[in-house]
């Protein structure tokens, strides 16, 4: 099996209390990110990503989740890694109209219906956190 790095971010928006989630066009809603290109970092990785899907600039912070999955159909071993990030600049807007068809907050529970793979739900991963470290 190919093993396949994604990165996602978890964004919250302090005031309201929502999740920025985007919709994939052909899947469905997930938080922003994608797939860790050779050659990037996952912090790198996530900068693009979040930059590419939403419009926005982030700083990556601690890693709050790591889940993986086999996908045999595709021969794919994926590790996804989830990030708390904070938003530094930036206007949401979709670059990508082939890939995404909306970008929108939603408040936790609606996030937790639309994530069912994070078991404590977005709480759970507000609650989590270990540091992200790149060695040089």
């Amino acid at each position: 099996m190919r093993r396949v790095n994604v990165v996602y971010a978890l964004i919250l928006n302090e005031d309201t209390q929502k999740v920025l989630m985007v919709h994939n066009i052909g899947a469905s809603w997930t938080l922003p990110g994608g797939a860790v290109e050779d050659g990037e970092t996952l912090e790198q990785a996530l900068i693009r990503e979040v930059k590419e899907e939403t419009g926005l600039v982030v700083q990556v912070g601690e890693v709050v989740s790591i889940n993986e999955k086999f996908f045999e159909q595709k021969g794919e071993h994926v590790l996804f890694v989830t990030f708390f990030v904070n938003v530094i600049e930036g206007e949401i807007f979709i670059q990508y109209e082939d890939e995404i068809s909306e970008i929108k907050w939603v408040d936790r529970k609606t996030a937790n219906e639309l994530m069912p793979y994070y078991p404590g739900g977005v709480e759970g991963l507000l609650k989590s956190a270990a540091p992200y470290i790149f060695q040089i």
